[in-house]
């Protein structure tokens, strides 16, 4: 593996690790504002990544995808599940929805706030807008350009965007343990409920290997909505 891509790997895990801060951190915000202060007592309402931290999801399913040739197509990870406790829900069914989406919820905020960014960047020079536009176009930045202190900002921004619209998406997979799943449970009968909640992270491993393609469905009309805004201004 090359230095540069040895860069790239460190700046990308980076940003997958404190996007997944956030992403947790706001399930911990929702359910607290629901009545159920079971997360921000323990510690997990903040953007430390330290407090999220889980040993296979954020670090070596992350290390083996950017690391391994072959394994996955995009960067893609989790954190330790946010405590819930649902009896000090007022609606528990609503409340519950209400806590899942919301990590979801802050991925796709945290991508439009980096978006704005960008926009905000390419207007500050013309280093900083042709960089923007770089990337939002091929993904490749002239080398020329790569000593500019703008370029890493720019590309940590970029990679922002990118890697919250994917834990967007991915986390609304109807996938046990993700996000999607509390969501789709509380539609199942008791019978089947039980049959689903078995697939477990085993269906998940599955999904990483053979379903990059449905990310990739997914999440690149956003990327190419998002890319033609950086690329109009």
């Amino acid at each position: 593996m090359s230095e540069t891509r040895i860069v790239l790997a460190i700046f990308e895990f980076v940003v997958l690790v404190f996007s997944l801060s956030i992403h947790e951190a706001a399930h911990g915000w929702m359910a607290n504002r629901l009545g159920d202060p079971t997360a921000k007592m323990l510690g997990r309402v903040t953007l430390n990544p330290i407090r999220h931290i889980d040993p296979f999801g954020t670090v070596v399913v992350p290390l083996a995808m950017l690391l391994l040739p072959g394994f996955g197509q995009f960067l893609i990870g989790w954190a330790k599940p946010t405590p819930v406790t649902p009896r000090n829900f007022k609606n528990v069914t609503r409340d519950d929805i209400l806590t899942t989406v919301a990590g979801p919820v802050s991925n796709v905020l945290a991508a439009l706030g980096a978006t704005a960014l960008l926009l905000i960047l390419s207007k500050t020079s013309l280093i900083g807008a042709t960089i923007v536009h770089q990337l939002a176009g091929t993904g490749a930045v002239d080398p020329a350009l790569m000593g500019s202190i703008i370029f890493p900002l720019a590309l940590i921004l970029y990679m922002g965007v990118t890697l919250n619209l994917i834990l967007a998406v991915f986390n609304l997979l109807p996938l046990p343990p993700l996000d999607g799943s509390h969501v789709f449970r509380h539609m199942l009968p008791y019978r089947a409920l039980r049959v689903y909640d078995s697939v477990g992270i085993f269906g998940l491993i599955v999904f990483l290997f053979v379903g990059s393609p449905i990310i990739g469905h997914l999440v690149n009309p956003a990327m190419g909505f998002v890319n033609g805004i950086l690329m109009s201004f």
